[in-house]
C-alpha cells in the first residue's frame, strides 16, 4: 500500500482546538474530508485542508494515484513549542500567557 505524507509545523493554533477538526476527517475519503473541512467554521479546518491538499498532490505526483481513490489514512496533531508571554495585572503583578503551536501530519493512502 502506497502512502503519501504531508507535515505542517509550527502552526499558531492550540493542539486541543486543532484536534476537533482532525477528528472530523479521520478515516474519510479525500473528497468527503475536503468537504467536511471547508464546511466547518473552524480555523484549524482551513489549516488542515491545506495540509491535506499537499498530501493529495504528493500522492498524485509520486504514485500516479487518482484523487477519487484516496482516503485519509492518518491524521495527527502534535504539540509544538509554546511561546511564553506575560500580561500585566493589578498591583504590579503579571500572569503568564501561553501561545501554543501545533504540528499537523496527514497521511493519505489508496483505498
Amino acid at each position: 500500500m502506497q502512502r503519501a505524507k504531508s507535515v505542517t509545523k509550527y502552526v499558531r493554533i492550540p493542539p486541543r482546538k486543532a484536534r476537533l477538526a482532525a477528528d472530523l476527517i479521520r478515516g474519510l475519503s479525500v473528497e468527503d474530508a475536503t468537504l467536511q473541512l471547508l464546511a466547518s467554521q473552524l480555523k484549524a479546518g482551513r489549516l488542515l485542508e491545506k495540509t491535506l491538499r499537499t498530501a493529495v498532490a504528493d500522492a498524485e505526483t509520486l504514485f500516479q494515484a487518482r484523487r477519487e481513490n484516496l482516503m485519509v489514512h492518518e491524521v495527527r496533531v502534535d504539540a509544538g513549542p509554546v511561546l511564553k508571554r506575560a500580561k500585566s495585572k493589578s498591583k504590579g503583578g503579571r500572569v503568564p500567557v501561553m501561545k501554543r503551536t501545533s504540528h499537523f501530519t496527514v497521511v493519505v493512502a489508496a483505498k
